[in-house]
Parts: structure tokens; sequence; C-alpha cells
């Protein structure tokens, strides 16, 4: 959106119709409007977001009253007087003409009564004619400049502080998606979800009536999972959140006289404790890892004892080893000759005793794997006593454990309880909050795992039931087509969703990159700003041993602001510049700010007014004469190509003039009426003609 002009009649402090405010844009794209307090910045500030949005800013007061009322006062009664608000600006390479009209009417007890505006929009074609459009302006609007973004470009500086409050977030986040054109894929995620749904509850009524059941089973749980994730989100966010709040107290506490010592040596118990914990797991895991492992040992005893006595009757019985080697035996054949001298010559009686012998002994193999065996099997018992006292040892270390961390906890308990009732209020209020968060975060934790539970649970159940499914013939053409159907929302959902989350990431990403680049540009503090997953912006101390969150002055969140407004317009520009069909379709963006300056001092002040005409392709400020001092006069002149005063007509018949002094000349800023009406002129400088 390029701001081409404006224009007003009948609104506010501007009786009849006002000259044309041309706006500056190219290389000097800087529109300076002064004016002294009450003369019109505001409202012509509010006459922008009025014809665009009908909307208003915080600072403008009494907005149902919009006619002059000089013109209302002239008015015969019962007559409606007109006021409108007319600007023209370019986008995409088209010249729109916006319009937005109202009519006011007084009755004999001056009572104002104001009729509903109407918008007008004509669009100027290649023949240089304009001509109406086919859609409704406010659809024109919305998707050039969205009403949720208008705050970003059309803005009051001393109250843009406010931007990052807590409560205003989700907002920001939700709008920042707008501009990036995130929201456009969630409609589209949102939109695939209702189709899935209603091809489900399509197959529903084609289907038998075991898959229909099935697909009903599988609505409702995929429902309640949709549900879960949302408030597992939620939590994490929450806790988060409470995190942040729980590291400011802290802080503080560190900080406060009195209370170093008891929140140090809290926080030495908290490290000691976590570490016992870890301990603990780790010595759970290692006898839980020892009974998996050699469990088994303690069912042994009277196995092995069954193995002793069958044995010893094997030997007995003469069916284990007799002592006599095999070897041997065919030792004695093999010489015929016996170890007592007798001929052991074939077909002999005493051969064949012998070699009777060599029948029943065993193979070496045999004799040598009992052996082995026996002797495993005597170790046994050694194991089995070495095994409990591992049982023993673990278990009185998971027990010396548990009772480490129930002293510390009532050591944290004391502590706990003296900052409660330390005779110092804030150290007590802090301790309160502090305790106050730790509860929630407990409570939220055990939610978020009785959730994960059922997240797990309900997954296996869907799981199952798309097998069940699947396994399901579907009868009819109809039945298969709709289930294809399905599966192919299904699929584009994720991809979607994938494309949704690298693109925010991304983005989120190269922002906060160009929020520090802008604030270390301004600020003098070594001050780092970041940006979370919800775009919350907060800033932050590395010049301490670990990174600290620093509690923003007003000024600070001023420079806050200023530098996300002037990266998101950054970004978005270069964004829409590589990703045509991505977000909104134009690389130009408008910055309008009343009383850009703040209460900012004048380091802050050269800072920004140097920075300013480099935020966005077009700027527009409205100043009084002591905003616009030497420093921010230095910084902006070489950008300005069009200046305009507002001078105020007081009707006050002693009013103090007063002037604005600019390349030598002076202009009135306040002058005397020549009626009994107040009223402002818009009065353009002719620059080029000063400098001559």
């Amino acid at each position: 959106m390029k701001l081409i002009a404006l224009q007003l009649y009948n609104f506010r402090q501007f009786y009849g119709k006002t000259p044309i405010i041309k706006f500056a844009g190219g290389k000097q794209n800087t529109t300076v409007i002064y004016g002294n307090n009450g003369s019109g910045k505001t409202t012509l500030l509010n006459a922008f977001t009025w014809v665009l949005y009908e909307k208003f800013t915080a600072a403008f007061a009494a907005p149902e009253l919009l006619i002059n009322k000089r013109a209302i006062a002239e008015a015969d009664c019962d007559r409606a007087v007109e006021f409108w608000v007319e600007i023209q600006f370019e986008h995409d390479y088209k010249r729109y003409q916006l319009k937005r009209k109202g009519y006011a009417t007084k009755n004999k007890e001056n009572y104002l009564q104001s009729n509903q505006t109407k918008l007008f929009i004509l669009i100027a074609a290649d023949d240089g004619r304009w001509y109406p459009p086919v859609e409704p302006a406010e659809d024109i609007i919305e998707r050039i400049l969205p009403v949720s973004l208008h705050q970003y470009f059309f803005f009051d500086g001393e109250r843009i502080d406010h931007f990052f409050r807590a409560d205003r977030n989700n907002n920001i986040a939700e709008d920042t998606k707008e501009l990036l054109g995130v929201k456009v894929l969630d409609r589209a995620i949102d939109h695939l979800k209702k189709a899935k749904k209603s091809l489900q509850e399509e197959l529903e009524a084609i289907g038998d009536s075991t898959t229909k059941k099935l697909l009903q089973q599988q609505i409702q749980l995929e429902s309640e999972r949709d549900r879960l994730n949302v408030r597992q989100q939620e939590i994490i966010q929450t806790i988060k959140g409470l995190e942040s709040k729980k590291k400011v107290i802290t802080h503080h506490l560190l900080e406060l006289s009195g209370a170093e010592k008891l929140q140090k040596l809290k926080e030495k118990l908290v490290a000691q404790e976590q570490l016992t914990r870890q301990s603990l797991i780790q010595a759970k895991l290692n006898l839980k890892q020892l009974v998996s492992n050699q469990g088994y040992r303690a069912f042994l005893l009277a196995t092995k004892n069954k193995f002793f006595q069958l044995l010893k009757q094997l030997r007995t019985e003469r069916q284990l080893s007799s002592g006599i080697k095999r070897e041997f035996l065919e030792k004695l054949l093999e010489n015929e000759t016996c170890i007592c001298g007798e001929k052991l010559e074939p077909d002999t009686q005493a051969y064949h005793q012998v070699h009777s012998w060599l029948n029943k002994s065993e193979t070496t193999d045999l004799e040598e794997s009992v052996i082995r065996l026996e002797t495993q099997v005597n170790q046994f018992e050694l194991q089995l006593t070495e095994f409990w006292q591992q049982i023993d040892r673990l278990q009185n270390q998971i027990n010396h454990q548990y009772t480490e961390i129930a002293k510390i906890e009532n050591e944290l308990d004391k502590v706990n309880k003296q900052l409660r009732n330390y005779p110092d209020r804030d150290i007590q209020k802090y301790q309160e909050n502090l305790e106050f968060i730790e509860e929630k975060i407990k409570e939220l934790t055990l939610e978020q795992g009785v959730n994960q539970q059922q997240l797990s649970s309900d997954h296996k159940i869907i799981e199952e039931l798309n097998q069940q499914i699947e396994r399901h013939k579907l009868k009819e053409n109809k039945q298969a087509l709709a289930k294809k159907r399905i599966v192919a929302t299904q699929e584009a959902i994720q991809r979607l969703s994938e494309v949704r989350l690298r693109l925010e990431k991304q983005f989120r990403v190269s922002l906060e990159q160009k929020i520090q680049e802008i604030f270390k540009f301004i600020s003098f503090t070594p001050y780092i700003p970041k940006l979370n997953l919800d775009y919350q912006l907060t800033l932050e101390d590395n010049t301490l041993d670990q990174p600290t969150m620093i509690a923003a002055s007003t000024g600070e969140n001023q420079i806050l602001s200023l530098s996300f407004i002037g990266a998101i317009i950054d970004r978005v520009r270069e964004w829409s510049q590589r990703n045509t069909l991505m977000g909104i379709d134009s690389s130009t963006f408008p910055i309008v700010m009343d009383s850009p300056f703040g209460s900012l001092d004048e380091v802050y002040r050269r800072q920004v007014a140097k920075s300013l005409p480099q935020l966005a392709n077009q700027l527009v400020i409205l100043v009084t004469k002591t905003q616009w001092r030497g420093e921010v006069e230095a910084e902006i002149t070489d950008y300005i190509s069009k200046e305009y005063v507002l001078i105020y007509n007081s009707s006050k018949p002693n009013c103090e003039e007063d002037w604005l002094k600019l390349n030598r000349i002076n202009y009135p800023l306040v002058k005397l009426s020549s009626n009994q009406f107040e009223y402002t002129e818009i009065v353009e400088i002719e620059r080029k003609a000063q400098n001559h």
C-alpha cells in the first residue's frame, strides 16, 4: 500500500474541505506534519484508520463526535450535515480512491445524532477512468492490509510500548501470521479437516454396520486426541510463561537486601535436590538392569541340588566316567597285553572282556563337558551371594537418596517459610507469588502427564481401529472412493502442516535477527531482544555468566516496538518479494506515526530519528514543535519531500500565538480565529522555495 493523498471535509477540527495532503515517496519518502497539541495531529492519524477500517486509536477522545463544530452550528435544525475522509493509494499497480462518509443532525435542543457511515471505493482503470469494483470495499481493504494489522502501520508513538504486554502476545502472534500468510494455510488445514470429517460421515452412511461403528469410534477418538493436543500445547506455553515469571521473581529476590542469602541457599538446595533425584533415577535403573540380567539365579539353587544328585546317580550306575579313558583301553588292545601281563589276543575271553569296557567308557568330549558344567554349577552359590549383595547395595543407595531428598525438602520448606515470614513485605509478596507459580507448574505438569498417557492410549486404539477398518472390505465403489478421498485429505493436511511449520519457523528466526539488528543500532544498552514461539518479545542480558531476562523500561519498550515494526515490514517485504503466492501480494508498506519520539531522551531520539525513514517505504510523522528539536530535524531533513503545518485558529480572545521557524521562515502554529469558532487549517510548506 503506497499512500498518495488524503483529504478531509468537516471532520473534527477541520472545517469545510481541506487542501489535499500529498504524501512523499521514493528516496525522499518522508512527510512531516507539524502542529501543536490539540491542533489535529491525532485527528489526522485517526482519519487514516477511520476511512480504512472505521477504527480509532486509544488516544482519540469522543469518537462519536466526528462532525466539525462550526459546520453543525451553522446548519439548520434537522438538516443533515456531511462529513467525510477521502484517501488515495496504490497497490499492486492499481490506484484506489476510498471515501467514508457520514451525516450528523441536530435538533432544537442541540442534541446531535449521527447516521451510520458509508464506504465508497473506486479503482482507476488503464484508460484513466474510475470504476466501482465488483467486490465489497471492505473485502478489498482486508486483502491489501488486514484490519488486525493496522495498528502496526498507523499508531501513536507514545503508546507503542503497550504492544508487547503479556495480554497482547497472542494478538501479535496471530497478526504476524496473517501478515506472513500462514493464516491462509491455517484456514486451508481447518477446511480440510472439515472435509475429512464430512467424508468420514459419508463413508459411515454408506458403509456396513461394522465399518460404521469403527468409524464412529475413530472420529470420537480423533476428536478427543485433537482436544488433548491443543490442551498440551496450552500447558507447554503456560509453563514456559510461568517459568519466565519465576526467573524474574527469583532475580528480584536475589537483588533484595536480606533475601539474597536465603535465595542463594534455596537455589543451592534446589540444585542438590535435582542432582539427588537424578542419582535416584540412575540407581533404580541399575537395580532394574541387575534384576533383569541376573535375577534368574535366585531360582537355580534347587535345580543345582537336583543336578548333583543326578550326577552322583549316573556315576554310581557307571553311566558316566568310571575313570578309565577310552584311549587307554584302545592302547591295551593294540598292544595285545593287559596291565596285569595277560595276553589280549583276538577271540580270547580276556580280549572280549577288555573290549566290553571300551563300549562302556564315555567319550573325552562328554567327560570334559560334564566337568565344565559341574564347575560352573558349583559357582552358582557364590554368584547368588554376590547378586544379593549388589541388590542390597543398590537398595541401600536408593533408600539413602530418598532420605536425602526428604532432608532437602525439609530444608526447602524451612527456607520458604523464612521467606514467607520475612519482615520485608516485598520479600513476602515475591515468595508468595513464587510458591503460587511453583504449585501451578506442578498441577500443569501432572495434567500434562495424564494427558500424555491418554494420548498414547488413544494413539494405540486409533491405530488398531485403522487396521480393523482397513481389513473391512468396502462393498461399494462409493465406499472405496470416499476412503481414497479421506486418505488424500489426510495427506494434504500433513503436507500443509509441514509447510506451515517450516514457513513460520524460518520467518520467526529471520524476524528475530532483524529486530536484534535494529535494536542494536538504536539502543546503547548491551541487551539483546529475543522472540519466542509466541512472538513474545523480551530483553536478555548476555554479559553475565548466564543469559538473564531484563525488565524493559518504558523507553526500551518503545524501541523494542519500533524495532519489531521495522523488522516485520522489512521481513514481510523481503518475504513477499520471494514468495509471491504467499502472504500479502505487495512489497510496499507505509508507517503513519503520531508523536514518534514519546518520552525518549536525546540519545534515543537521535537514533530513532536516524532509523525511522529506513523502517518503511513511506513515512508520515506528526510532530509538535518541541518534538521537532535539533537532533530530530538534523537526522530526518534529508528524507523529507513533503511538509505541512497545522494552524490552529483559537476562539480565545487573548490566546497566545505561537510560531514554527523552518529555514528562517516563521509559520503560524496558533493564531486568533476570525470568528467565534476554533478550527485548524492545513498549509503546505514549499521547502524547495525556502532553500532558494
